[in-house]
């Protein structure tokens, strides 16, 4: 085993292949563990709108199968849709309330109706998510990832319950104390392949424990046929577009926003822990996340099913195993789509009762919430952007909790803010959009023609910026010096390439001066991942590239380069010369 300079002990990076068998091990034990919550989800909205066995049962096929297929999608990334990371995808809790409100109002067909329409904002912004990067943020990633434990922290925390009234008093915290026990002793103490069964270990322990006092369920898993199809049918369309309709559809909208939040979240997350090194956000797989997010809740309303995101789950087990082959994400897809037409597998897996896997999910989400504290941090966690973490995440905790004014937002758009991570998401954006409006203005450029004849242009118009904002000449011959090494280092692969366009953006922070360039995209390696590899493997060809990133570590603060698609992005952070 591998440990990187973060400490991650990871066995198999993402574009790596493990034996088959291993993959589908892994496979099968998030498949095992998320499988429940899966099925869980629609069971608890059609149950709670007064739907009927039928459709329940044609549901709960229909949310494995979109979820085996999206899950696919998102590891092998097909054109522009999936991240190419093990990102499960699975239904989604932040959508209960409006589903149940849908179905209530106008039947399982409207829901179809407005979970395909809401699920086109997902494709939109995947294809523009590069303008919408100073609002969808790292830390309002991080802050969503955090919230993600205290919206479903409660909900586990009431599993621990959920066992027959004539149980013995010690059913529950036995079986739980024996789950979280074991899973975290074997994470801790174990090393090898032993920490890679961990969770399926201890849930397996706490199953047998739970069987002994007869609280596993064995006459669901009996009853249940081997191979079988759903009862019901597909729900059709409501295509009347009455009061009904648009009276929900702003809700759906919003919370879709914050499933493509919680996307975007665990798409960078995954990407964290999926590499021994450390590496810079891949945006482009980040938009490919949100596509084929947007694509399984499409799928999900046309199967006429609850609408599926992102599952975080597949982030701690793979911070926990140290498994990111792209191959577990295809095996677990593979799995959900066998489960979907295998009734007696799916029993077994919801024969587990409540408090073991309350005990499993306490330790994922553990996980999950230092997950999101630490992306808060490594995007640079300064004095405004601590107010924007803790406001919104105290925010979310207050209305997860129904403290918050529940006379009025207990029905306000069907309930839509008694969800932390919605409250907390939404109030992380507004706080954003509202820091990015009050920095000082930016100051722009434009280059028709991205080559070394800019360079002219480019230096006097950051000289101009220099002098007229009150810095001396020190300050203009480094923002000068940056400008030039950075336009070089983005020339560098372009050669035989269609001519590219510059927009280039100045502005002071903080002391400083922040330079942003936006260009089309091209095929050069991450600036950041290549600075920080300065040194590592230096030929006779690359000194003189090695040593504009040289120069340019040395006069910035700090360089960021997000790739998207269509455009690429490089900001660099330059702080002003100290007095003589």
């Amino acid at each position: 085993m591998e440990m990187d300079e973060d400490g991650k002990h990871i066995r198999h990076e993402a574009d790596e292949r493990p034996p088959t068998p291993l993959a589908f091990a892994l496979g099968l034990q998030l498949a095992l563990l998320t499988i429940a919550g899966i099925v869980l989800t629609p069971s608890i909205v059609i149950r709670a709108a007064g739907g009927g066995d039928p459709y329940l049962s044609w549901a709960a096929f229909a949310v494995v199968a979109v979820s085996g297929i999206s899950t696919i999608v998102q590891a092998v990334r097909v054109g522009r849709f999936g991240a190419g990371y093990v990102l499960l995808m699975g239904t989604s809790g932040a959508f209960i309330a409006v589903s149940i409100a849908a179905i209530a109002a106008g039947g399982p067909a409207l829901l179809a109706t407005l979970v395909v329409i809401s699920s086109l904002i997902q494709f939109v912004l995947a294809t523009h998510l590069v303008w919408m990067r100073r609002i969808f943020t790292p830390t309002v990633a991080g802050t969503v990832i955090m919230l993600i434990a205290v919206t479903v922290m409660p909900i586990v925390f009431g599993m621990l319950k959920e066992i027959p009234d004539d149980a013995h008093q010690l059913a529950s915290p036995l079986s739980a104390a024996a789950t979280i026990g074991v899973i975290v002793w074997i994470a801790l103490a174990a090393t090898g392949v032993w920490r890679l069964w961990a969770p399926v270990i201890g849930v397996v322990v706490g199953s047998v424990i739970a069987w002994m006092f007869g609280i596993y369920e064995t006459d669901r898993v009996v009853q249940a046929a081997w191979i079988g199809l759903p009862q019901g049918g597909w729900p059709c369309f409501d295509l009347d577009f009455g009061p009904a309709f648009w009276s929900l559809l702003p809700a759906f909208v919003i919370v879709t926003l914050v499933g493509a939040i919680e996307t975007i979240g665990d798409s960078m997350a995954i990407q964290h822990v999926s590499w021994r090194k450390r590496r810079a956000v891949d945006y482009r797989a980040v938009e490919g996340a949100v596509a084929a997010d947007g694509l399984g809740n499409m799928l999900s309303g046309l199967l006429g099913t609850v609408p599926n995101t992102t599952y975080s789950t597949s982030i701690s087990v793979t911070e926990l195993t140290g498994v990111a082959s792209r191959r577990v994400g295809v095996a677990v897809g593979l799995i959900f789509l066998a489960m979907a037409l295998l009734p007696k597998s799916l029993a077994a897996i919801l024969a587990i009762p409540g408090p073991v896997v309350a005990a499993y999910a306490t330790v994922l989400l553990s996980t999950l919430f230092v997950v999101g504290m630490r992306m808060v941090v490594q995007d640079g966690l300064d004095y405004r952007k601590g107010v924007v973490v803790g406001i919104s995440f105290w925010i979310g905790v207050g209305f997860q909790n129904g403290v918050i004014y529940p006379e009025f937002f207990a029905d306000f758009a069907g309930g839509l803010f008694q969800n932390g991570m919605t409250a907390g998401g939404a109030s992380a954006i507004l706080l954003t959009v509202f820091l990015d409006a009050t920095k000082p203005r930016r100051r722009r450029m434009e280059v028709v023609a991205l080559d070394e004849s800019a360079l002219g242009p480019m230096s006097a118009f950051l000289r101009q910026f220099a002098m007229s904002d009150g810095w001396g000449a020190a300050m203009a011959q480094r923002l000068d010096a940056v400008g030039e090494e950075t336009l070089l280092t983005l020339l560098e692969n372009q050669t035989g390439k269609r001519s590219r366009n510059l927009r280039l953006s100045v502005s002071r922070e903080d002391g400083g001066a922040v330079l942003e360039f936006v260009v089309a995209s091209g095929d050069e390696i991450n600036l950041e991942d290549r600075i920080s590899r300065l040194g590592e493997h230096t030929t006779g060809t690359s000194l003189g590239h090695e040593a504009s990133l040289r120069l340019l570590r040395h006069l910035a603060s700090s360089v960021h380069h997000q790739q998207y698609h269509d455009t690429e992005v490089v900001t660099v952070k330059v702080k002003a010369p100290e007095p003589d």
